[in-house]
């Protein structure tokens, strides 16, 4: 059974930082690409970065620069460091281990306003 829990997100003021986490329970992280995705309100979820079991990395356009995925196969966590963050980042965030899965986080709320 894999289980994946997103912590980390909040409320902060435009140009700010936030790091946002996941654990993954279960045996088989090290496999599997993960992912972030955000959803903001009226509008369809979408990939904001992926990084595959070999550590490759891929961003969304609006993203890059100021994201960065990373993971920890031994903790099994995948992070996501967001700087200067703009209020159109405003979402909740979402972990997804695989591409073709359906493991899904509960999500975490990020709002980026002043």
């Amino acid at each position: 059974q894999v289980q994946l829990v997103e912590s980390g997100g909040g409320l902060v003021q435009p140009g700010g930082s936030l790091r946002l986490s996941c654990a993954a329970s279960g045996s088989i992280f090290s496999s599997y690409a993960m992912a972030w995705y955000r959803q903001a309100p009226g509008s369809q979820r979408e990939l904001v970065a992926i990084i595959t079991s070999s550590g490759s990395t891929n961003y969304l356009d609006s993203v890059k620069g100021r994201f960065t995925i990373s993971r920890d196969n031994r903790k099994k966590t995948v992070d996501l460091q967001m700087n200067s963050l703009k209020p159109e980042d405003t979402a909740v965030y979402y972990c997804k281990m695989g591409i073709t899965t359906s493991y899904w986080g509960q999500g975490t709320q990020v709002t980026v306003s002043s």
